[in-house]
């Protein structure tokens, strides 16, 4: 499903309805800081209305001066900050030496250092108490740094609907941390620091950052809402209707405010003649929110009671199947893999594993495949853990090959796509939240219906089955675990549709369907009876066989075998039809004209039949192929007199016999033909792929050796420049 569209706070409501808030302006920065510090403040305006509060990586053990260097810059009042400060609008407050900062309710807060992963990330700690303090009045600036702080925060900021900057690495002096900001793909703007001022300046007094009324109450609004959602549909194929108004509204009231439009019809147009910014918001509302053991005690939890019900059965033969809904970058089914593994080590067991994880992000999914990530984002990883799971890469780490093999990931969309089956773990957490309540239920009608009769659905922390909760039992009071009911599932029906509207934006015209008329058409009447009472029995399917359409009583030919219910044409299918009605069906795919299969033999205990096939290809307006099938019941053979002798009946018998394997003999060479033909398709496309893989290989190859030879070289080079320091450094010391 889809990845979080934003991440909910609890003052994004109420500081789009407060007019007591302000926005809140959090700046980063390591080495090289100070200058860059300098030319932003020096190009701000002193009156913006936002409070900025700067974030520095300062030693523990030196005064700090950044305070008095700042105050010479601009005409705002710079403080060094005190545990319990309000911040107050047009005013500078600096984080002091040896300390880590966060803000609730508009005060800051004050604690003692401590390392993450090892590092120290006082710019990450506070952009995100920032984004769940002030949500979409937050807003990120990162400038030069050596490490990647801040790039974690700003996906924070970006999923409360906050707004993100970064240094352009030309002006930075230390372009690490800017750098890692921007590979995140989740940044607004990227500018020198005067430029970053000048925007921040522009965009303060827009209404998005001064919200005095909601963007529902604004003259057009919903009729602009419904526009976009149509338009996004058109361009991604996914339809938004069924996200929440206030969650999508704020999206794009964020999108205006960057581009400086005030009404809403003025930003459809701007969609309009600027179609790239369809595919910027389709991103912007599938921002990412996850990482790895997020919340670790759910982890523990589902380590300590789920798993052991799923391995404690020694006969168990079928895989255990995880379905991880909204798995945005892979975090989550990872972080489940390495935990199933960790139990499966611990009591010396081989089972087979599946778990799938599926998003609606193309560009989400990518990144999972790869299981590469950034130092910054394994944050949640022990020490322990990240040395089994995890192979250390330049500025990463990526997880190792045994758990990347146990993960499938798909792109897939909770509301239109089919869902897995037999599943004996859903999680989906912080997704349902999102949707509009007739979509949550939608998804969890889905979930039920994906989970075994004893599997387990995880949900996010705010939230509950709501309106499907005759589906599931509470299972843990302490994390949000719900057991399958046994009632039967309900899958809905419109996963196979493919409508190209949505059911808000279809609009039934009065005119359009015109006037219905009362008159009694007797001809359409007569001829509707003469068809059903007289036209052979048949059914309408689609090129994979479905049946679509039932003409008249089927009975005699088709018939629901048992098990799970099928429409399947050919699992329907009287037996002694079934290798007819599959060539019939198969050449008339292949040749695209009507094929017909007489004479087939129907040998039932009573009497016997014969029965005729037709199969009629045919191409409705919409492109897709359809068939359809009649089923003709031939009357029995005439008996000429004089000629009923008992050897005249065998050898007519024989002769029947063996007409009747002669027709299947030539049904089964045409099947095996059409067969083979598709295997050796399929093997020429294997043949291919596999050539291509091994291209691939080999420019892998390639380029491993060259960057063998490249960092021989920066090793070289590296030693020259040691060399040289050191004779600089003897030089000096005789110099002295």
């Amino acid at each position: 499903m889809p990845t979080d569209p934003e991440q909910p706070s609890s003052t994004d409501v109420s500081s789009s309805q407060s007019t007591g808030r302000f926005p809140v302006v959090g700046i980063g920065a390591s080495a090289g800081g100070i200058e860059a510090f300098t030319q932003l403040l020096s190009a701000l305006p002193v009156n913006t209305g936002m409070a900025f509060v700067l974030i520095q990586h300062l030693s523990p053990s030196y005064h700090s001066l950044l305070t008095e260097i700042l105050s010479r810059t601009t005409s705002m009042s710079v403080t060094e900050v005190q545990n319990g400060m309000s911040v107050e609008q047009n005013c500078v407050y600096v984080i002091p030496p040896d300390c880590k900062m966060s803000i609730i309710n508009g005060v800051l807060l004050l604690s003692p250092r401590v390392k993450t992963a090892g590092k120290f990330m006082p710019i990450d700690s506070f952009f995100t108490t920032l984004s769940e303090d002030f949500g979409s009045l937050a807003i990120g600036v990162v400038l030069s740094g050596t490490d990647g702080d801040g790039a974690l925060g700003l996906r924070a900021i970006k999923a409360s609907g906050g707004l993100a900057f970064a240094q352009d690495e030309a002006s930075s002096q230390f372009p690490g941390m800017p750098h890692s900001a921007a590979q995140t793909g989740l940044v607004d703007f990227i500018l020198p620091p005067q430029a970053i001022a000048a925007e921040l300046a522009r965009i303060a007094h827009h209404p998005y950052l001064r919200p005095t009324e909601a963007l529902e109450e604004i003259p057009g609004s919903e009729e602009t809402r419904l526009a976009v959602v149509a338009m996004l549909y058109a361009a991604t194929g996914v339809d938004f209707s069924q996200y929440k108004r206030p969650s999508f509204t704020r999206r794009l009231q964020r999108r205006m405010a960057l581009h400086q439009l005030q009404a809403p019809q003025e930003y459809v147009r701007y969609l309009e003649s600027h179609p790239e910014e369809i595919q910027v918001l389709y991103r912007d509302v599938l921002i990412s929110v996850t990482s790895f053991f997020r919340d670790p005690e759910v982890f523990e939890m589902i380590k300590s009671t789920v798993f052991p019900t799923m391995v404690d059965d020694g006969t168990r033969t079928l895989p255990i199947r995880i379905w991880v809904a909204g798995c945005a970058t892979g975090e989550e089914a990872y972080s489940l893999a390495i935990c199933l593994l960790e139990l499966l080590q611990e009591r010396s067991l081989r089972i087979a594993v599946q778990i799938f994880g599926t998003d609606i992000s193309e560009q989400a999914i990518g990144l999972a495949r790869n299981g590469l990530y950034h130092s910054t984002q394994i944050e949640g990883v022990s020490p322990e853990r990240l040395q089994q799971f995890f192979v250390p890469l330049d500025g990463g780490y990526q997880v190792t090959k045994q758990v990347r093999e146990l993960c499938v990931f798909a792109r897939h969309d909770l509301l239109s796509d089919p869902p897995f089956s037999q599943m004996d773990l859903v999680t989906c957490r912080n997704v349902l939240i999102y949707f509009a309540p007739l979509g949550q239920k939608r998804v969890l009608t889905t979930f039920h219906y994906s989970l075994k009769p004893t599997g387990y659905l995880l949900l996010g922390t705010s939230e509950t089955p709501g309106g499907a909760a005759d589906l599931f039992n509470r299972a843990d009071t302490k994390i949000k675990l719900y057991t399958r009911k046994l009632v039967p599932a309900r899958l809905p029906l419109e996963f196979a549709m493919n409508s190209s509207t949505t059911t808000e934006t279809r609009v039934v015209r009065q005119e359009e369907i015109g006037d219905i008329s009362n008159d009694f058409d007797l001809q359409k009447e007569a001829d509707r009876l003469v068809l059903a009472r007289y036209s052979p029995a048949g059914v309408i399917v689609n090129a994979d066989e479905e049946v679509l359409h039932f003409r008249g009583q089927t009975g005699a030919y088709l018939e629901p075998g048992p098990g799970r219910a099928s429409l399947n044409l050919l699992k329907m299918a009287h037996p002694g039809l079934r290798a007819e009605l599959r060539t019939a069906l198969q050449q008339a795919k292949k040749l695209s004209v009507s094929q017909s299969k007489s004479d087939i033999p129907l040998n039932e205990p009573e009497r016997e039949r014969r029965v005729r096939i037709d199969v009629a290809p045919f191409r409705p307006a919409s492109g897709e192929s359809y068939f359809l099938v009649l089923f003709t019941e031939l009357p029995p053979p005439v008996l000429v007199e004089g000629t009923s002798s008992g050897s005249t009946k065998n050898r007519n018998a024989d002769q029947r016999r063996i007409l009747e394997l002669q027709q299947e003999l030539i049904a089964k060479e045409e099947y095996l033909r059409t067969a083979i033909e598709e295997s050796e398709t399929v093997n020429q496309n294997l043949r291919i792929a596999n050539e291509e893989i091994l291209s691939s290989n080999e420019e892998l190859q390639s380029t491993n050796e060259e960057l063998q030879t490249a960092k021989e070289e920066i090793q070289a080079t590296n030693e020259e420049l040691q060399t040289i320091n050191q004779e600089l450094q003897r030089r000096n010391q005789e110099l002295d």
